[in-house]
This record gives structure tokens, C-alpha cells and sequence, in this order.
């Protein structure tokens, strides 16, 4: 399998971590915001309605863009809402942070996915998918 096919892998567990991870980080993070728990989860909620529209209106935006810089763009974004989340005093803003995440982390998928079938030959694409969601499996 070609390198840059480990690097995306790395990259959707990455992703996958922080969208997982935050369900045992709930009770600090109602201490820290003066929320309830079960208000703090609806951070985990912001992220999976951003993933679920977020997938299909930006796998549909992003279809024509260059894959490298896309890609990129996406993770950068991906970083950058979780800076901003990791400073704010605000709940709101950590919840907008979070479906912000969640569309970078989407778009991120859906154009991975396909750069990683155009990595190998035909006959080796579903072992590169494989590789590619194996991050997620990891992550969870």
C-alpha cells in the first residue's frame, strides 16, 4: 500500500478519536461550562448531525476540487475548530466548534475515500478503503 494511504489513515484516526473520545470527557466538561451532563452531550449530538449532513453536501462540493489541497484545507479546518473549542469560555461556541469539526471531518472522509481507490490498482482497492477506515476502527 502506498504511503499516503497510512497518512490519511492517521489522519481519519485523528478525527475519529475526537469525535469518540469527548463521551467520557462529558462530566468535566459540564464542571468546566456550568452545564448539566446531559446538556454537555449535546456536543456529541452537534458532531453527529454535522457528520450526517455534512457528508453528502460536501462530498457533493468537494467532487470536482483538487484532492491534495482539499484534503488539506479540511484538516486544517479540522484543527482549527478544535483550537478555537479548546480556548472558549463559551458553550455555545464549543458547540458550534464541534459541528464545524464534524463537516471538516465528513468532507475529509468523503474525499479520502476517494483519493484512496485512485492510490492502487483496481484490484487493490477494497484493501485500501480497508486501510483507510481501519483509523475509525482504531479510534473506537
Amino acid at each position: 500500500m502506498p504511503f499516503p494511504l497510512y497518512l490519511l489513515a492517521m489522519a481519519v484516526f485523528a478525527m475519529g478519536t475526537s469525535e469518540f473520545m469527548l463521551a467520557g470527557l462529558l462530566p468535566g466538561i459540564a464542571s468546566d461550562f456550568d452545564v448539566t451532563v446531559g446538556t454537555a452531550g449535546v456536543l456529541t449530538s452537534a458532531f453527529a448531525i454535522g457528520m450526517m449532513v455534512g457528508a453528502p453536501l460536501v462530498a457533493a462540493l468537494a467532487r470536482n476540487w483538487p484532492r491534495r489541497s482539499t484534503l488539506l484545507g479540511f484538516v486544517l479546518t479540522f484543527a482549527a475548530a478544535h483550537a478555537v473549542g479548546a480556548i472558549t469560555t463559551s458553550f455555545p461556541v464549543l458547540v458550534a466548534t464541534r459541528v464545524v469539526a464534524a463537516l471538516a471531518n465528513a468532507g475529509f472522509i468523503a474525499v479520502a475515500l476517494t483519493a484512496a481507490a485512485t492510490l492502487v490498482p483496481a484490484d487493490k482497492k477494497g484493501r485500501a478503503l480497508a486501510v483507510l477506515l481501519s483509523g475509525t476502527t482504531v479510534a473506537t
